[in-house]
């Protein structure tokens, strides 16, 4: 017989500690049995559960501290940080938000349950107090999912404030061109007509007689500089509002990574002789897997023409693996690094998912006595990167990037430093339970 309030919520807590592999193993069988929860599906056991036994282990520390004080304030403060390591996790595994909400309606449910086997194998635990113990579950889980889903809403406006970036950084250029452009009119009309007021355009200047062969070939060039740059812009604007808007789905297949990656590799090797880099493409082949061919060639062109675009120095290398059940395919560049501040938002919200996956990684490895997978920046290594500002497009082309991993059901990580460079690794499962999803 319970002496006490306080009592009744120890043993419920002892109860739930006691339970804890059962919990978890119901939780990822739940969610491993709905099917709009795909990206759990090609996880590890330890990355499924990620910091979720620590958030439980706050949920139960909150229980032992009723009524409330100190202790009880300690405890929602690192529940609340588990929550938010979790939500990045997530987020950089390529969870969509409805598969974050889904899972935590699932783990409430399993809770629930534990709830009620305890209270009928206890028939002396007062009404009361299960009252209040489903109030602390029920606030636990909705408190969970509003983290989440406050990661979720700020990894979206880094991801728009990147791409306003890159869309301020194309106008500023475009207006650099016509400001050029002016000058060579203004030069090429001083002799021409006085009745000759203004022209609008510089082809309408191309045809003018009185232009020398230079200054004909610097105006043609730099039309072309500006509508290229601006198609490039739109282009991928159109690509990132199809992904965003659901339209591009993922066709499954089976195929022969290595041959594709070498290849792409091939084909860009004449880019990396011209801005004398060396490109290396290296991994086991064959190596076949189930993935989507077209989707994965667009994620590694867009690694790639970045890596070769911004590397002053040595070059790129591109290598794949196996990890358990998954594969993973990295682009490695000897460039200045990916600027980790206010101008380069994208940026700094991959670093900060990858770091929590990197916690979570190595948590589970030390238990497993293995070595950690997920990306690292070397001890000591600078991650304040090069000076200066984002690259145009780097925006709006890691917005892609995220997303085609979304849409895989794969994880990004990216690890940044001035002296080792940039890195991109992307986790995707090596078979899919769906052949599509939109």
């Amino acid at each position: 017989m319970y002496e006490s309030k306080s009592q009744q919520f120890n043993a419920l807590s002892d109860y739930l500690a006691g339970r804890r592999e059962a919990i978890l193993l119901a939780w990822r069988s739940a969610a491993k049995a709905d099917p709009e929860q795909t990206t759990a599906r090609s996880l590890t056991r330890s990355q499924f559960n990620d910091h979720i036994p620590e958030a439980l282990d706050a949920f139960e520390h909150k229980l032992r501290s009723r009524p409330g004080g100190g202790e009880a304030r300690a405890a929602d403060a690192e529940k609340k940080e588990q929550e938010i390591k979790h939500g990045l996790h997530r987020w950089q595994q390529g969870y969509r938000l409805e598969e974050v909400m889904h899972e935590w309606g699932h783990l409430q449910l399993c809770l629930f349950e534990e709830l009620e086997a305890f209270r009928l194998s206890n028939p002396e635990f007062s009404y009361e107090a299960m009252v209040e113990a489903n109030r602390q579950l029920i606030s636990f889980v909705n408190e969970a999912i509003s983290e989440s889903t406050s990661q979720y809403a700020r990894m979206q406006q880094a991801e728009a404030a990147g791409r306003v970036e890159d869309l301020e950084k194309a106008l500023t250029a475009v207006q650099q061109i016509e400001r050029h452009r002016a000058t060579l009119i203004r030069q090429a009309l001083h002799d021409l007509r006085g009745n000759v007021q203004s022209v609008t355009t510089a082809a309408d200047v191309l045809g003018e007689k009185h232009l020398t062969e230079a200054e004909r070939v610097e105006l043609a060039a730099l039309l072309q500089q500006g509508v290229e740059a601006v198609s490039l812009m739109l282009g991928e604007l159109m690509d990132l509002a199809r992904l965003e808007a659901g339209q591009d789905q993922r066709v499954i297949s089976t195929f022969d990574v290595a041959v594709l990656i070498t290849d792409m590799g091939n084909a860009n090797r004449h880019v990396a002789r011209e801005r004398d880099l060396f490109l290396k493409v290296e991994g086991p082949s064959p190596f076949a897997v189930e993935s989507d061919p077209v989707k994965i060639r667009r994620l590694l062109q867009n690694l790639l023409l970045n890596a070769l675009k911004y590397t002053q120095e040595g070059g790129v290398t591109v290598s794949w693996g196996e990890e358990k059940q998954s594969w993973w395919l990295m682009v490695k560049d000897t460039g200045p690094g990916i600027l980790a501040g206010p101008s380069a938002p994208m940026a700094v919200v991959i670093q900060e998912a990858t770091e929590s996956a990197r916690e979570s990684d190595e948590k589970a490895a030390a238990q497993a006595g293995e070595a950690p997978h997920v990306l690292t920046t070397p001890e000591g290594a600078s991650t304040s990167a090069r000076a200066g500002q984002q690259q145009p497009g780097e925006g709006i082309g890691l917005s892609i990037v995220k997303r085609l991993c979304e849409l895989l059901d794969g994880s990004l990580e990216m690890a940044s430093s001035v002296e080792s460079g940039t890195s991109f690794r992307i986790v995707l499962p090596r078979q899919y339970v769906v052949a599509a999803r939109q």
